[in-house]
């Protein structure tokens, strides 16, 4: 009865330190800056790991009035593709903590 309280203390360690790395690596994901951009670099869009937009920039040559359609195309790619980096290393980074977990 002793030895499985001794285990289940050490596994309880495992889990707070897990879980402390967790976060830790989440809050360094947090602070980092995602940069998503169009084609050819037109539109560009910052985001943080939490996903907030932190800075937009456009191109002067492509803000055209009588083509808005082409310029909301530019930041709908560059928002995609910001948020698609962001996805990415949230795996990258948390994928270790989470791989083999049934969900």
């Amino acid at each position: 009865m002793m030895k499985n309280m001794g285990n289940m203390q050490g596994m309880m360690k495992q889990v707070q330190k897990l879980q402390k790395e967790m976060e830790q690596a989440q809050e360094y994901l947090n602070t980092q800056e995602f940069v998503g951009s169009s084609v050819n670099d037109f539109v560009k869009v910052s985001l943080n790991g939490k996903r907030d937009v932190l800075d937009v920039t456009i191109a002067r040559e492509v803000v055209d009035p009588d083509d808005i359609e082409m310029l909301q195309d530019l930041m709908v790619a560059a928002i995609a593709d910001a948020l698609k980096k962001v996805e990415d290393r949230t795996n990258e980074v948390m994928g270790r903590y989470t791989k083999g977990l049934p969900f």
